[in-house]
């Protein structure tokens, strides 16, 4: 089994380090995994995704010309991802940033107000940790303790206050449905 994701947004939403989160989470559960960022010079406010890479056996390649996964946190990564998916795969999106539309037949769509539930918590700070959670719903792969976990080993001791807001973050999805 080998599945790639694609993670997108604006700087500052988080995405990188969602991606660092989800990567660290597939090797905490025993997967290979690679894990390639992207972004412009401008950084924050400009367009940001990364692709991971997961399999039971050797990762084939870093970089993939269609993604299983895309999850997209703002309009502007909707509008160029969604060409990525392959067909059968599943984009999932924040519609609090993104119209509900479906360009395409061959994909399954999953809109979920991310940045409402993350504000509802609190802070929109958290929306990436929402989206994880999101995609933790649809995908068999991800599963939220792996993420917890992942949360914990990337940000240490230094962000541990932060534990328990972002596993809230993680779960507010599948408590809304």
């Amino acid at each position: 089994m080998e599945k790639n994701f694609i993670i997108a947004g604006f700087g500052g939403q988080g995405v990188l380090l969602a991606g660092t989160i989800l990567a660290n989470s597939f090797m905490l559960s025993g997967k290979n995994v690679t894990w390639y960022p992207c972004y412009g010079a401008e950084m924050r406010g400009g367009t940001v995704n990364c692709e991971i890479v997961v399999s039971d056996t050797e990762v084939s390649s870093v970089h993939k010309q269609d993604t299983d996964y895309a999850l997209v946190l703002n309009q502007q990564s909707f509008d160029k991802f969604v060409q990525r998916v392959k067909s059968g795969g599943t984009i999932v999106a924040n519609s609090t940033l993104v119209a509900k539309t479906e360009p395409r037949a061959d994909i399954k769509y999953v809109f979920a107000p991310m940045g409402d539930l993350a504000n509802e918590l609190g802070t929109s700070k958290v929306t990436n940790m929402v989206a994880l959670g999101v995609l933790a719903s649809v995908v068999d792969v991800v599963d939220t303790e792996y993420l917890a976990l992942g949360f914990e080993k990337v940000m240490g001791e230094k962000k541990k206050d932060l534990l328990q807001l972002n596993k809230k973050a993680l779960e507010v999805w599948g408590n809304t449905i």
